[in-house]
């Protein structure tokens, strides 16, 4: 399915995404509410690239601990978002950082998800590269970490993320559209950001919330 990922910046908020996501019975869709943005403004909206990681405890000789986390950021496209699992919370992990944060940028990647740690803040927030990670620390993954798998389906926060699902992240937290409910979510959730934005225009203008809420019944 097409996707004017320009509209759903436009239109679309996680809450009006999870709304309607519980609405079709799909109610675990939001990650756990530990993952937080490096910067409130920061949006996401793309497709899934997925890596998953392991925790590690030496590192081999010879061998390249950051291996296949280099092939998928040097895989990336536009529109990609980077959604790294780490079984997070994690205080060890912390897979993400300027410099992949720049090669992402670079190659037109959208953002990065992660349940592990992120470190180099002040650097990402002054690239304006959107993250949304599980905590900040001073940790490489090297020794600690290690991405086995790339583009294959994993849990993030709590939720099952498979190559290509639609993420969406804000200052709310981040949500994660299955590709089966993509096309009836899309079309719902359009829907329901309209009948919220004639919501908040009657209650602005004095209407009961009751008589609004029998009009239009969003909340």
């Amino acid at each position: 399915m097409a996707v004017d990922i320009a509209l759903l910046r436009a239109k679309l908020t996680t809450s009006i995404l999870s709304d309607t996501l519980d609405a079709l019975g799909a109610m675990e869709q939001a990650m756990r509410p530990f993952v937080r943005p490096l910067d409130d403004g920061f949006v996401i909206v793309g497709r899934a690239r997925t890596g998953l990681y392991m925790p590690v405890y030496h590192v081999t000789e010879g061998e390249n601990p950051y291996a296949v986390e280099m092939a998928l950021v040097d895989d990336l496209k536009p529109g990609d978002v980077a959604v790294f699992a780490c079984d997070g919370p994690s205080e060890r992990i912390g897979p993400w950082g300027e410099l992949l944060s720049t090669a992402a940028r670079a190659r037109g990647a959208v953002g990065c998800v992660t349940d592990g740690l992120v470190r180099d803040v002040r650097q990402i927030r002054q690239m304006g590269f959107p993250v949304f990670a599980g905590g900040i620390g001073p940790l490489d993954s090297k020794g600690r970490g290690m991405m086995m798998a790339m583009d294959v389906p994993v849990v993030c926060a709590g939720v099952r993320v498979e190559p290509g699902d639609l993420v969406m992240a804000d200052v709310d937290g981040v949500v994660v559209v299955p590709r089966a409910l993509e096309a009836q979510v899309i079309q719902a959730a359009l829907a329901k950001a309209e009948a919220e934005d004639r919501t908040r225009d009657e209650l602005a203008a004095g209407a009961k919330l009751t008589d609004v809420f029998a009009r239009h019944g969003v909340l």
